[in-house]
């Protein structure tokens, strides 16, 4: 199962971050990040007190090919970055180890990051890195990527557990079935119709909130 992670790197140890540098208070976000031409494409949003200034700094960039203005809206801009990535930036390990970049907000000081790993296994493999390279990450949350309001048991009410548990356990999914919707339905002294129905806004509910939010989130 996939898991996201919340942290917090310093500008300068963030390759982005040292492209997308902001002055003082000025906070830039990573609106989304495309993958075109084989190199991810950042879109990036800034107020538009702080255009010439930051547009210049990124222009003179190594990395950076070009920086295009897509629209402006009130009193800020978006833009895209055409740019470079080195092969051995944290970014570089993040895209390496499948992971996605969800979103990205940075200061002066900081990037706070929000990232979804593959698995478990690929998060360690992301922490032994940034570990050997001495980069100061504070991990603000870890968490699956469930619906907030799914509860401990992903949105299951204590019937639809119960009865899907028992259900798998007992090999009603098997090929070939080892038991029945009768014999389901007899163990929970219910009818056919209400275990059916039962395991099927039982799975309706698991899958909206385990599998799919990673669409959702994308």
């Amino acid at each position: 199962m996939s898991v996201i992670a919340e942290i917090t790197v310093p500008s300068a140890a963030f390759e982005l971050g040292r492209i997308l540098r902001v002055e003082g208070g000025t906070r830039i976000t990573l609106e989304t990040m495309v993958p075109l031409g084989g190199r991810p494409t950042p879109f990036v949003r800034i107020r538009n007190d702080e255009r010439e200034t930051f547009e210049r700094s990124v222009r003179e960039h190594s990395s950076v090919d070009e920086i295009t203005l897509v629209n402006t809206h009130e009193d800020e801009t978006l833009y895209a970055l055409d740019w470079e990535p080195s092969g051995d930036s944290l970014l570089r390990t993040i895209l390496d180890l499948d992971a996605v970049l969800l979103s990205a907000t940075g200061t002066a000081d900081a990037w706070a990051l929000e990232l979804r790993f593959p698995s478990h296994e690929a998060l360690s493999a992301f922490q032994d890195r940034y570990l050997d390279e001495e980069i100061r990450v504070s991990i603000e949350r870890i968490y699956n990527p469930t619906k907030p309001d799914a509860g401990p048991w992903y949105g299951l009410t204590p019937p639809q557990r119960e009865t899907l548990a028992h259900a798998v356990e007992s090999g009603y999914y098997s090929l070939p079935r080892e038991m029945s919707t009768k014999e389901l339905a007899d163990e929970f002294d219910i009818s056919d119709q209400a275990v059916t129905e039962r395991l099927r806004r039982g799975i309706a509910t698991l899958v909206s909130n385990t599998l799919l939010i990673d669409g959702e989130r994308d």
